[in-house]
């Protein structure tokens, strides 16, 4: 049976659209997620054995913890997992040669209580595959944040996961991680001033890109690379404080900011040929087709994710509605925070909604539908490209 854990918030989160002015929309951190929490299906395993608790992500992720990680904490990296996966949440992994990748190479995410756990302990003794890239410790998950830097890591550790394990072997030309290889090198050494094989000790004046550690190697540097470059595009660095915080490292920390400084990784990670991510991930997921038992999910307010998403030109927003008329507001904002497009303000009666948005007149870019009813407020970034 499949259950619907509601995580309560710990506070409303503000998200900040920022070209350094500030337009804030509140989203709830409802943190709704439709997978179960299972018993570890390896428990013989002598690097897995330790685990207690799993989660399936789209049969093709697997999510690994130990017993001291709450199961809100494990449903948030599976949620993780899964937008990242299928973005536009239709229950349908975006790119299926990457799923066939993650599959064969017995993709996972583990999740350890503390550094030097057990768990940690066995697992790093006897691990031996080659679907890991990345590992969890229960104080770098925070449902209440997603991705937020400094506060959760789940959205980079599980990125670093997909594209080591995914991208890297599935398109070698474009995300190859050797000097030389493919887009993503040299675009790199565009964003670091320079092909840098060892940490240089300091980097020219020009570049964005300067991760400071010495221990990271060439290939290191690539896979945190494409990981700034995705979560700059999704908005996820683009408030004042975080943009100041990771300046040392990373430059562009804005959508807009990136796609003028670093136009060649923008648009490496934009090329719907290769399916990233383009939307950042909120901790829910419960896909509009999913088998859920706890049908009560369908009597709250629902903005579900558009699709597609990106888009050109036309995109359809759907919207679920509780028992009665309700009156609401269905708005379209660009990133400076400007009303576009209206689509509904007035009553509207109970059920699922559907509506299109044609951007043929608008210019490319990112834009932002907002649903608010009463007290709830909902908010989903669309992406315009041709």
């Amino acid at each position: 049976m499949k259950q619907t854990l509601m995580v309560p918030s710990i506070h409303e989160f503000i998200f900040t659209i920022l070209i350094f002015g500030w337009l804030t929309l509140p989203i709830q951190a409802q943190n709704t997620v439709c997978f179960d929490v299972e018993s570890n299906p390896n428990p013989n395993d002598a690097a897995l054995g330790s685990f207690t608790k799993y989660v399936n992500v789209l049969d093709c992720f697997g999510i690994y913890a130990e017993s001291g990680i709450s199961d809100a904490k494990v449903l948030h990296a599976a949620a993780v997992a899964a937008e990242l996966l299928d973005n536009n949440e239709d229950g349908i992994v975006d790119d299926q040669s990457i799923k066939n990748q993650l599959i064969s190479s017995n993709a996972l995410m583990p999740l350890f209580a503390s550094e030097g756990s057990s768990g940690e302990d066995a697992f790093f003794d006897n691990y031996n595959g080659n679907g890991v890239s990345a590992v969890l410790y229960n104080n770098e998950i925070d449902p209440s944040q997603p991705g937020h830097w400094g506060d959760d890591a789940t959205v980079e550790e599980i990125l670093h996961t997909i594209n080591h394990v995914g991208h890297t072997f599935v398109y070698p030309s474009a995300f190859g991680m050797s000097p030389n290889s493919s887009l993503l090198s040299a675009a790199m050494d565009v964003a670091r001033g320079g092909q840098w094989i060892s940490h240089p000790s300091s980097y020219p004046s020009d570049a964005w890109y300067h991760y400071d550690d010495a221990t990271c190697d060439y290939e290191c540097m690539a896979i945190e690379y494409v990981y700034w470059a995705l979560v700059s595009n999704m908005g996820i660095l683009a408030d004042e404080e975080t943009c100041n915080g990771i300046a040392n490292e990373w430059e562009p920390c804005t959508p807009e900011l990136l796609q003028s400084t670093d136009t060649l990784v923008y648009n490496l990670i934009t090329d719907t040929t290769y399916l990233l991510p383009q939307l950042a991930p909120d901790g829910n997921y419960c896909p509009a087709n999913a088998s859920v038992d706890d049908a009560s999910i369908l009597h709250d307010f629902e903005l579900y994710p558009a699709y597609p998403n990106p888009f050109n030109p036309v995109t359809n927003i759907r919207l679920q509605i509780p028992v009665g008329a309700r009156p609401l507001r269905l708005h379209i904002y660009d990133v400076t925070g400007r009303l576009v497009e209206t689509l509904v303000d007035g009553l509207i009666e109970s059920g699922l909604h559907a509506f299109q948005w044609n951007a043929s007149e608008k210019t490319t870019g990112i834009y932002f539908v907002r649903l608010d009813a009463g007290q709830f407020s909902q908010t989903e970034k669309l992406v315009f490209l041709k």
